[in-house]
């Protein structure tokens, strides 16, 4: 087990040595999530959660809850949110037989859903496999974050781009006022991840955004960190990213 910083050590979160653990998606998730003081937000396949205690950091006295398959992880995220001083309500089980305990409407439901192929070539630690493999379509998990959402509630999700796509199909006749903001790793990259931020019940028009830049310059060039001061300003900072959703 290490004890990982995040957000320059606001937050100390424990994690597995071996299997899923959590780097720059769930900081970026909790920075896309426009939750304010007082709202309630559910974190579907919260992991150890990263995301939830992110966000926690950044918004004052919201109502946090976490569903989460892998009991070793669900653990772990009672665990983390205890050492941080921060209340955390996880449920074990599955987002398609949701526990009776959400069985609740959120302000908000943020996910940061699997993105290998379940068809690939697996990974020789079982947790971790089953944490990134895409074994339930992307579509239930849109559907299972609208069935919690309250009406006028924001569904908010980072995504491997090439899952946009099902994302979006998934979205009507519930969601709408969808919002994408590209991942560039550079500028003039192409995007291998995007935010979706989508409302219940929303009807304005979608909107691609304009990327957001995680790194300086055309190419790594050494040991050091490059990112752009946007991205520092989140990723280490703890701000968020209500300038590049407008």
């Amino acid at each position: 087990m290490s004890d990982d910083a995040f957000l320059c050590g606001r937050l100390h979160l424990l994690q597995p040595l071996k299997g899923y653990r959590a780097a720059t998606d769930p900081v970026l998730l909790a920075a896309a999530c426009p939750a304010t003081p007082g709202q309630s937000v559910l974190d579907l396949g919260c992991g150890a959660g990263a995301a939830s205690l992110c966000l926690a950091s950044r918004v004052p006295g919201l109502s946090l809850a976490g569903l989460e398959l892998q009991p070793a992880y669900a653990a772990l995220a009672r665990r983390n949110a205890e050492r941080n001083g921060i209340a955390l309500e996880v449920a074990e089980g599955d987002l398609s037989h949701m526990p009776k305990a959400l069985r609740r409407g959120f302000d908000h439901v943020i996910a940061n859903p699997p993105y290998y192929p379940a068809a690939g070539t697996p990974s020789p630690h079982a947790a971790r496999d089953r944490a990134l493999r895409e074994d339930t379509p992307i579509g239930e998990w849109v559907t299972a974050a609208l069935t919690r959402l309250h009406p006028g509630g924001w569904l908010t999700m980072i995504l491997s781009a090439a899952l946009l796509p099902g994302a979006l199909a998934a979205l009507p006749p519930r969601g709408g006022s969808a919002q994408v903001l590209p991942l560039a790793p550079r500028a003039g990259r192409d995007a291998s991840r995007v935010i979706l931020r989508a409302r219940k019940g929303g009807k304005a028009a979608f909107r691609m955004l304009f990327p957001f830049v995680l790194h300086a310059g055309p190419a790594h060039d050494g040991d050091r960190e490059s990112y752009t001061p946007e991205a520092s300003a989140v990723l280490r900072g703890g701000g968020d990213l209500s300038a590049a959703f407008g």
